[in-house]
């Protein structure tokens, strides 16, 4: 059954026959609207690439008067639960009253030198954010979204990359009645609408701050003024067991978002991963370019870290906005049942917090959000939109 709201409703329904699963929760979602729709988001995870096609279809036909998107995933969210790895398609509908929607498809053209994204619609002033669902294996996600500041002039965007159960070929998208099996597609939101952002990086801190001293594209040679890797070393020597394991299971790194604070805490980063290290260079080599005078501390990711982060986040906006209305929940595939005790998690905090709104989404390859009014793809994120009554605008955090 949707959750009952004026404005946005969710709906969710789980079963083999993916057309049935998706009218049903394309319905649900629509019921718990109080007047028509104007804008359906829907998600599908399934075995088949052409069954998950045809639900998106039925998605698409049922909520058809509305502005609708939707993606394949490996899990899907709604009804304040998420569901991984088996069929299920979850839906979230919105009455904008006063909005303007634009839908659009991106697709990138290779030159001698670059790609080039076209499809995207003309940016008007009033608009407040975009939502983007992407395909990640046909479509330069990271380099569109790191640049977006200047494409898009600043506009807020918030999303996740898409992904199907086999992996590479069984991305579907879908925008107003069309399915693309490449590419991007999402929404522009404009005029009366107020909207807002909440991006859970969900990371601890360990060790001390360093300044980068001498670094090599995405390789950090010093750190501090001393080799990189005997830095780490020293900090890894100095943590207990437990946070030993965490670093064998996935250490961070964090660059500091405003190089000018007193203390860099909890929050206070962007998270990147430390994908390798080398010996002879005692080097740390990162999944970003770091320039030379960049404050960063190593963190580490646990489920205590995330679930804290996440509330305290979602916590702050309440007490910032003042209420909550409805949200879209893009949740990483990394979270769910294998960093939490259940795929719920991320679902029930956003309904222990912001209320009994409509929230739907699902589990994405990769998280769209802006931390400090900058837009990024991240790992292990969970990124919201929310909507909330009120005067139109970006909102906190967005």
């Amino acid at each position: 059954m949707a959750v009952l709201t004026s404005r946005f409703a969710d709906g969710l329904a789980v079963g083999a026959n993916l057309e049935e699963a998706a009218e049903t929760a394309v319905r649900q979602a629509l019921a718990g609207l109080s007047g028509p729709p104007d804008l359906v988001c829907f998600f599908v995870c399934g075995d088949d690439p052409d069954d998950v096609a045809r639900a998106g279809q039925r998605a698409m036909s049922v909520a058809s008067g509305a502005d609708v998107i939707g993606c394949s995933a490996t899990g899907v969210i709604g009804h304040g639960q998420g569901v991984e790895l088996a069929p299920a398609v979850s839906a979230w509908a919105a009455s904008l009253d006063g909005a303007r929607i634009d839908a659009f498809a991106l697709e990138t053209l290779r030159t001698e030198d670059r790609f080039v994204v076209v499809g995207l619609p003309e940016r008007i002033p009033d608009d407040r954010v975009a939502i983007l669902l992407a395909d990640p294996y046909s479509f330069p996600t990271d380099a569109f979204v790191e640049h977006s500041d200047e494409v898009l002039d600043g506009l807020p965007i918030v999303g996740g990359l898409a992904n199907g159960l086999q992996g590479r070929g069984s991305v579907r998208l879908f925008a107003n009645g069309e399915v693309h099996e490449s590419g991007a597609i999402g929404v522009v939101i404009g005029g009366e609408v107020n909207v807002s952002t909440v991006v859970s990086q969900g990371c601890r801190p360990i060790g001390p701050t360093m300044v980068v001293t001498r670094a090599e594209d995405n390789v950090l040679l010093e750190l501090a003024g001393q080799p990189a890797l005997a830095r780490l070393e020293d900090i890894v020597s100095d943590l207990d067991e437990e946070d030993r394991e965490l670093v064998a299971a996935g250490l961070q790194i964090g660059v500091a978002m405003d190089e000018y604070a007193e203390r860099h805490e909890r929050g206070d980063f962007l998270i990147r991963g430390v994908i390798g290290i080398d010996p002879e260079r005692e080097a740390v080599a990162i999944g970003d370019v770091v320039e030379i005078g960049r404050t960063v501390r190593f963190q580490v990711r646990d489920a205590d870290a995330a679930d804290e982060d996440l509330y305290e986040l979602l916590d702050a906006h309440l007490r910032d906005t003042g209420r909550a209305d409805g949200a879209l929940l893009f949740s990483c595939n990394g979270r769910g049942s294998g960093m939490f005790d259940s795929a719920d998690h991320d679902a029930l905090a956003v309904r222990e917090t912001l209320g009994p709104i409509g929230v739907a989404g699902f589990f994405a390859a990769g998280e769209v959000g802006p931390v400090a009014g900058h837009n990024h793809v991240h790992g292990f994120t969970a990124s919201l939109l929310v909507f909330s009554s009120g005067p139109s605008g970006a909102g906190k955090g967005a």
